[in-house]
């Protein structure tokens, strides 16, 4: 029998390439060839996000794309819009498949015949039911691997639908992510980034029930402690979360990096508590000043979101004056979109879709200047850098330790490689210039 082909199209977060990989690796343990998704396979695997309107509006373009590449495949849609929506993705022309939360890593048992379905067919768990872990890991590029720590969100933010699409929170256990990260260390992977829906939860749910034994400063502790592993980045961690002793033990860790990506949301009290976030600006300050205290180096990014119900011009003059004073290193700006089934759908004050994209576009312009700014301070330091696998238009790309992005003439050697550089100025693209220092390094 020819062996069967599957590729796989990840929308949305960290979180979901770590999944899909994990998904891709049952594929392959059952005697699949896993191929890229412009080729012919004979099932498309794709893994969507219900974040932004967006997402959802690409998931038609991508099922076009697999049927282009070959009519008779078998289309298969997992995640969150899976959840959330499922009828609607099985109404799509040419889905076949569609699964939810808990469904979607048992995929290879949902396959019988492949042919192609006149309806999609649906199995989807009542969201409820989503209170088991499956731990899980990507390894699509071999500089870096996120890890899935923890999955699910016990918060209750009136513009969010992940607690609906992904359940409760609940945690890996400690043993496994240690395994997971032993495993990754072996493939000679330099940096694992630790993902999750809510990571500074970690610890709940360890156990299938709100038993906890472990914290994330637990987790952090000890994944420090893991032979082989160079560099370990948090990704995203809410500020209420992230503790005075999480901090103090990356300033003085041996792999954990100073870079912080902390979600603020809105400079504005009012806005935040509208959005029923667990904190108000004066404690994202603080949360800022500690890390500047310890790490002066350090990178800090922020989420933040414009356009929510109700934000006046002032409300967004707030947070634009309130992250330009602050010591921050870029932006991931969101313009708000209306989810179903959340609070926020329903409240007065909806901001005009043209507004929405004026204040999105301020924000990015600010997030440029600040990038730009953080780059400049770096300028003469000596830092570590990872240098990436892919050649772009004759340069080869590389990260710092505190997330530099620097450029170099493209060399094969540099490639899953760290070296000591010192910074030296900032290319007309914005990509920072560097000369080696001359010292021994793996």
């Amino acid at each position: 029998m020819e062996q069967k082909k599957v590729a796989f199209y990840t929308l949305g977060c960290k979180l979901n390439f770590s999944e899909t990989s994990t998904i891709a690796r049952n594929f392959t343990n059952e005697g699949f060839e896993r191929v890229d998704f412009s080729e012919k396979a004979d099932i498309y695997v794709i893994n969507t996000c219900s974040v932004t309107e967006n997402a959802d509006k690409r998931f038609k373009t991508i099922v076009k794309q697999a049927q282009k590449a070959n009519p008779d495949s078998f289309v298969a849609a997992v995640g969150c819009y899976a959840q959330l929506k499922p009828q609607e993705l099985a109404d799509v022309d040419g889905v076949d498949l569609v699964l939810g939360a808990t469904e979607k890593f048992k995929i290879t048992d949902y396959l019988n015949d492949l042919s192609k379905n006149d309806m999609g067919e649906v199995h989807s768990c009542e969201i409820e039911e989503a209170d088991f872990y499956v731990g899980s890991y990507s390894i699509g590029d071999r500089t870096r691997a996120f890890l899935k720590v923890q999955d699910g969100c016990d918060y209750k933010c009136t513009y969010c639908t992940i607690p609906l699409a992904r359940g409760i929170s609940r945690s890996d256990t400690m043993d496994n992510v240690l395994k997971n990260a032993k495993e990754i260390s072996e493939k000679g992977i330099k940096e694992i980034v630790l993902t999750g829906v809510n990571i500074g939860d970690y610890g709940k749910g360890e156990f299938g029930n709100k038993r906890h034994e472990h914290t994330f400063l637990d987790l952090v502790t000890q994944l420090d402690q893991v032979e082989g592993i160079e560099r370990l980045r948090i990704s995203s961690i809410e500020p209420n979360l992230l503790k005075n002793e999480t901090i103090d033990l990356v300033s003085r860790s041996r792999a954990f990096v100073p870079h912080f990506h902390i979600p603020l949301q809105s400079g504005s009290n009012d806005i935040l508590k509208k959005m029923k976030r667990r904190y108000l600006r004066e404690l994202y300050v603080d949360r800022v000043a500690k890390v500047r205290e310890v790490m002066p180096h350090a990178c800090i990014g922020v989420d933040v979101i414009v356009g929510f119900p109700g934000e006046t011009d002032e409300h967004f003059l707030e947070t634009y004056h309130f992250l330009n004073e602050l010591d921050i290193s870029y932006l991931h700006v969101f313009t708000y979109s209306e989810r179903d089934n959340t609070e926020a759908a329903e409240m007065v004050g909806v901001v005009p879709k043209k507004v929405r994209n004026k204040r999105s576009k301020m924000l990015r312009g600010l997030s440029v200047k600040k990038r730009r700014a953080f780059y400049e301070s770096q300028l003469g330091t000596q830092r570590t850098v990872l240098f990436e696998g892919e050649n772009k238009e004759g340069y080869i790309h590389g990260f710092t330790e505190n997330y530099v992005k620097v450029k170099a003439p493209w060399n094969p050697e540099l490639v899953n490689t760290l070296h000591p550089v010192s910074l030296t100025e900032i290319d007309e693209d914005g990509l920072v210039r560097f000369d080696f220092v001359k010292v021994a390094v793996s």
